[in-house]
């Protein structure tokens, strides 16, 4: 796992590039249906999921809604980092978050046709709510 002097000053750099990823992202999805945004929620929603694991959890640290909001940090770094993460969880970082992604495209989906998405997945993105990834 890299420093944390190090991690801190990436994340406050990759933090000022964020801002401007989500105001792009939100640019470009303004103009989507509700299927559409229902289609990208469903699928952030399980990228989530997937990486809702005790493992990774260690090493981001965080109560229930910072991990949330640290997984949604590892979803908005893009795919080769998610991909890296998921294969090796000391790749993530403490303390980052993202918590705008996490529910990114339900809220363009409410502020745009009054209702946050009903994805119909049965999963929630909510942190341990993975039985795969959490063993009690």
């Amino acid at each position: 796992m890299p420093d944390d002097d190090g991690d801190s000053a990436l994340v406050s750099i990759i933090d000022g590039a964020l801002e401007g990823f989500l105001r792009n992202l939100a640019k470009q999805s303004r103009e989507l249906s509700a299927a559409e945004l229902t289609d990208f929620d469903r699928v952030l929603e399980r990228k989530l999921y997937d990486i809702d694991r005790a493992d990774i959890q260690a090493v981001t640290d965080g109560s229930d809604d910072g991990f949330l909001y640290a997984r949604g940090f590892i979803v908005a770094l893009g795919r080769a980092y998610y991909a890296a993460v998921v294969r090796n969880p000391d790749m993530a970082v403490v303390d980052a978050e993202c918590e705008e992604m996490c529910y990114f495209f339900a809220h363009l989906h409410r502020e745009r046709f009054g209702g946050f998405p009903a994805t119909g997945s049965g999963i929630t993105r909510e942190s341990c709510s993975n039985p795969a990834g959490w063993h009690f």
